[in-house]
C-alpha cells in the first residue's frame, strides 16, 4: 500500500490546514504519520526555498523549474523514502502536481500539447521523484477569487506573502486550470475536495476519501 498522500491546490485553497487535520485524524486511527512540505523541508531545501520564494533574486522560468526539482530529489531521499520505509504514512504539502501546474503550465514551459519539450519536461518531473509517486493526491478545488481573498486576509493578519503569492491573477488562473486538467487525466489517483466550504466540511470530505481509498481505515 502506497502511503504517500500529497495535498495540492492553488495558494489559499486551505490544503496546509487540512493536512494538519488529516494527520491528526490518521494518528487517532493509530497510524504513524510524518508530515512534510515542499519546497524547503531539508537543510539544502531551506536554502532553495529562500532563493525561490523570497524575491531577492528572481530566477528565469527554466531555473525556477530546476530549483524545484532539485529540492524534490533531496526531499525524497532525505525525508520521504526513509519515512515510507519505516511504514509511516507520509502527508506532503505539494509535490510534482504543483510543479506541473506552476512551472510547466503557469510559466508556459509546457504550454502547448504539441510542444516538443513536453515529453522531456514530464520526464524531468518523474526523474526528480526518484521512483516515489503518490498513492493518493487530494486536490483542494476553490475559485481563484476566493483563494486570492484568503491570501489577502493572511497578509492582513501579518503573514508575509511569497514571490509566487504575489503573481498576477492570470498566473493563478493558469495554475487552477492546470489542476483541473490533471484531475481529468488522473481521477484514479487524484481526489477532488470542494475547498470552497467551511473547514469542518472540508475535513469531513478528506476523511471520507481516506476511508474510501484505504481499507485499513474503513
Amino acid at each position: 500500500m502506497n502511503k504517500l498522500i500529497t495535498f495540492e491546490g492553488v495558494d489559499g485553497c486551505g490544503k496546509s490546514t487540512q493536512l494538519r487535520r488529516a494527520a491528526a485524524y490518521l494518528r487517532d486511527q493509530g497510524c504513524d504519520v510524518v508530515t512534510t512540505f515542499e519546497p524547503g523541508d531539508t537543510s539544502l531545501g531551506k536554502e532553495i526555498r529562500r532563493l525561490l520564494l523570497a524575491g531577492e533574486f528572481v530566477p528565469v522560468a527554466e531555473a525556477e523549474l530546476l530549483l524545484f526539482l532539485a529540492d524534490r530529489a533531496q526531499h525524497v531521499h532525505e525525508v520521504i523514502q526513509p519515512a515510507l520505509a519505516s511504514g509511516a504514512w507520509v502527508l506532503c504539502d505539494r509535490y510534482s502536481d504543483s510543479t506541473l501546474a506552476y512551472q510547466l503550465a503557469a510559466r508556459k514551459l509546457g504550454d502547448a500539447g504539441t510542444n516538443p519539450c513536453n515529453e522531456i519536461l514530464n520526464g524531468m518531473l518523474s526523474f526528480a521523484e526518484c521512483g516515489v509517486s503518490p498513492g493518493l493526491t487530494l486536490w483542494f478545488d476553490v475559485a481563484v477569487d476566493e483563494a486570492m481573498r484568503r491570501m489577502q486576509q493572511r497578509v492582513k493578519a501579518g503573514e508575509k506573502s511569497t514571490r509566487l503569492d504575489d503573481e498576477a491573477v492570470s498566473f493563478h488562473e493558469r495554475v487552477a486550470a492546470a489542476f483541473v486538467e490533471q484531475f481529468s487525466l488522473q481521477p484514479e489517483r487524484i481526489a477532488r475536495i470542494d475547498a470552497g466550504v467551511d473547514m469542518d466540511a472540508v475535513a469531513q470530505q478528506v476523511e471520507a476519501v481516506l476511508k474510501q481509498r484505504f481499507e485499513a481505515l474503513a
